[in-house]
């Protein structure tokens, strides 16, 4: 619903004040009044595709606790340094994944780090073959390498996952293969259950363990056809998030043989992650794994359902190329790519939040070369009240902002 015409043009005379400010500021404090706005955007617009708990308020936030008296005896003691409701969640997230056990860490990173320098100890390489875009490579600065003494190489840099004949075929020898399973760098792309299982086999041929890093992991089910612990089975570890689909404050388990654990208990301790109270974290992945674990087959059936009224919507509203990525979402979360500049979309997707409620893109939009901008989007329990149809309405109106900000890009080009 279009909100007041004051309300709209309070918004235009906004916008201009902002356009004259952004000539005087730098590029990184640009970016940093966009996230601003574009966050308050998502915070306050009436309907999205997703409405992660992070961006909420500390009460919001702290909700996620009512009820935890069903997921854990409160009346128990408290944890300390890992015992109580850590081991619980532990024993849960091992079941789960079909593993002898598990092993609860404040971060991924520092978890899959413990992981790999386990498995070097136990191989005798401290090679890590994985992908270009693998996590670790985008986004942890060379973590492997600068704190853990491993030596990641990669095997391919392709948008998708290494093939068993490139694992098969690849130059020089490695201790362990890791597999970002969604890849999210690519689109959350993932193989089929037959490339899978031959990737796997191609890294035992090698006397190669595998790991997964699975923080999506929980979303891959639909995809494989198979539950949780028959696609964690394929790995000699894995590990998994609980904020990242589940929705929680924070927090990883890493999961695979006792010896392992047992092992990456006492590093967990040397790298700084054994923590003296945890139950608020643990609490909340226990609220994920009991509420937002059943619901995401839902999430992924229903983002192919949104993913194609946006195909359609953008078809319909005239834009001249625009790409859905993969076509066929693999998990909830997927990638849309449009022939603009990133200013222009993101822009209008902020735009249409402020003026009419509705936010259809809520993540940042980066560049892909000259003229063509990406965007992840997610969909999860706020997603499900959108039909097709609302979809392809949002599609409508935020082409027609696209359209004036690419005609204004324009004429301050000239």
């Amino acid at each position: 619903m279009i909100r007041s015409m004051s309300d709209a043009a309070q918004q235009v005379e906004r916008q201009s004040d902002r356009t004259s400010d952004e000539d005087q500021i730098s590029d990184e404090e640009r970016r940093k009044r966009r996230r601003k706005r574009r966050i308050g955007a998502y915070r306050s617009a009436e309907r999205v595709l997703a409405r992660p708990g992070f961006l909420g308020t500390l009460r919001e936030r702290l909700a996620l606790l009512d009820g935890a008296q069903d997921l854990y005896d409160l009346d128990e003691p408290s944890d300390i340094y890992g015992n109580g409701v850590v081991e619980a969640l532990e024993e849960k997230v091992a079941g789960l994944l079909g593993k002898e056990a598990a092993a609860f860490f404040p971060t991924g990173t520092m978890a899959q780090q413990v992981a790999l320098r386990c498995w070097a100890g136990r191989t005798g390489d401290p090679t890590v073959a994985l992908h270009a875009l693998a996590h670790p490579e985008m986004h942890e600065r060379n973590a492997f390498s600068q704190v853990s003494g491993l030596r990641p190489v990669r095997v391919t840099s392709e948008p998708r996952l290494p093939t068993a004949d490139e694992v098969r075929g690849f130059e020089e020898p490695f201790g362990a293969l890791m597999l970002e399973l969604p890849l999210r760098d690519a689109g959350f792309v993932l193989p089929s259950w037959e490339e899978l299982t031959e990737i796997v086999e191609a890294a035992r041929e090698r006397d190669a363990v595998v790991h997964f890093d699975g923080a999506r992991l929980w979303e891959s089910t639909v995809h494989f056809g198979r539950p949780l612990d028959e696609i964690a089975g394929l790995a000699d570890s894995v590990y998994v998030s609980f904020y990242k689909s589940l929705d929680g404050f924070g927090g990883a388990a890493l999961a695979g043989p006792r010896t392992l654990i047992d092992e990456a208990k006492a590093w967990r301790h040397r790298y700084g992650g054994q923590i003296f109270q945890q139950f608020p974290t643990v609490l909340s992945a226990l609220a994920g794994l009991e509420r937002e674990l059943p619901r995401l087959p839902e999430y992924v059936a229903h983002a192919r359902v949104v993913a194609a009224a946006l195909r359609e919507g953008f078809a319909a509203a005239g834009v001249p190329w625009m790409r859905v990525h993969p076509e066929v979402p693999h998990t909830n979360e997927f990638q849309v790519w449009l022939p603009y500049d990133p200013d222009v979309v993101a822009e209008a997707a902020v735009r249409q939040a402020e003026e009419t409620g509705t936010l259809l893109f809520g993540d940042a939009w980066g560049p892909r070369g000259p003229g063509l901008a990406v965007t992840e989007v997610y969909v999860r329990a706020a997603g499900l009240e959108w039909t097709a149809d609302d979809v392809k309405a949002a599609v409508a109106d935020f082409v027609s902002r696209l359209a004036e900000g690419a005609g204004e890009a324009e004429a301050v080009s000239k």
